[in-house]
């Protein structure tokens, strides 16, 4: 939105050709986020502690979160809030991957927000039935993914890029929207089922966040992608202002979600967030990266399925409770210490994701 307006003050002053610099913007992205997420969030803590938008507890989950039971939740929509104007404010909105990013956070997030609205309402930790959420996520990350199909115009675009290879692709064509489907879809419920503890989901997400925008700077940079032997794709350097905007609101709401959380994040903004980071690696087309980079969701989604089948399989549990990060804190490990250590776990494999840019 203020780039059309800048771009035309141009012509009066040519100091505002400043703000056509992708890097610029991605800084006052983070910046214009994080401040709205600051300033909004205690109004809107406020204002869920009046509603009663308490958090319903599972019964059968550790006994030291009962005394969590009431703490405001949907404090996703603060990101989602953050993330949007910042957004509108500094990206270029004539560039389709933009919305299509924004979009589907935002259609995530309304799946999230009613399967939030339903838990509070029925004051159970229900909400969504898991074949009505299931639907809707497939139903929002079917569509990306089609069109984004239909939108490739080079053959990168539909292929699968390997990383530590230099120019090695796989081309996928109509395998394409699967592979697109999956990782969306994937990742929202991954950093869903990362979200138990205060601050252990944000995190991770906003250092993943901050990897993709590098990502997405050098993808859509022909010369940056020439040289470090990635696709080129052009127009997704644009996702770095969306990425970084990401950054910025997740910063923003861990001030209020740190341990003890003051908010939780809820279905509306782990839905949405995790979705984002699915397709944003899908556009800049390092979702092998990605997977990589999101180990500590791979892990947590991993336990769930582990301990299901294995259940099912032999009657008995692999983990004392699943997700894993119950496991740990079941073994005695305080809630401070699960957390800091999935975090250090995190920023060592975005490290190692980030060494793929120039391992090729």
């Amino acid at each position: 939105m203020l780039l059309v307006l800048f771009d035309f003050l141009t012509q009066y002053y040519s100091g505002f050709g400043v703000f056509k610099y992708l890097t610029l913007r991605a800084l006052l992205g983070v910046m214009t986020a994080l401040l709205i997420a600051l300033w909004v969030g205690p109004g809107m803590i406020r204002w869920l502690q009046r509603v009663k938008a308490g958090q319903p507890i599972r019964g059968d989950g550790p006994q030291s979160h009962q005394a969590k039971a009431g703490t405001p939740t949907m404090g996703g929509a603060l990101m989602l809030v953050a993330m949007s104007v910042a957004i509108l404010l500094w990206g270029d909105l004539s560039n389709v991957y933009v919305w299509i990013a924004l979009l589907v956070t935002l259609a995530f997030g309304v799946v999230g927000g009613m399967d939030d609205y339903l838990k509070l309402s029925k004051r159970n930790s229900r909400g969504l039935s898991a074949r009505a959420k299931y639907f809707w996520q497939s139903l929002i990350g079917f569509s990306a993914a089609g069109v984004l199909y239909a939108l490739a115009s080079t053959p990168v675009e539909t292929s699968l890029s390997l990383p530590l290879f230099k120019d090695v692709l796989i081309p996928l064509g109509a395998g394409y929207i699967l592979l697109a489907y999956f990782v969306i879809v994937g990742s929202s419920n991954a950093v869903n089922l990362t979200d138990g503890l205060d601050g252990l989901a944000i995190m991770p997400t906003v250092l993943v966040a901050g990897a993709l925008a590098i990502f997405a700077y050098a993808t859509g940079n022909f010369k940056f992608a020439s040289y470090l032997g990635i696709p080129y794709v052009a127009g997704v350097g644009e996702l770095t202002v969306f990425c970084a905007a990401m950054v910025g609101a997740g910063l923003g709401f861990l001030w209020f979600n740190a341990y003890p959380a003051q908010v939780f994040m809820g279905d509306i903004g782990a839905l949405a967030l995790g979705a984002a980071l699915g397709v944003v690696a899908v556009m800049v087309r390092q979702e092998i990266v990605l997977f990589i980079m999101g180990g500590v969701f791979v892990m947590e989604t991993l336990s769930v399925i582990l301990q299901v089948a294995s259940f099912k399989l032999t009657g008995k549990r692999i983990f004392r409770m699943a997700p894993i990060h119950h496991h740990f804190e079941l073994k005695g490990w305080p809630e401070p210490k699960v957390i800091v250590r999935f975090w250090i776990i995190t920023v060592i494999l975005v490290l190692i994701g980030l060494a793929t840019l120039k391992v090729r």
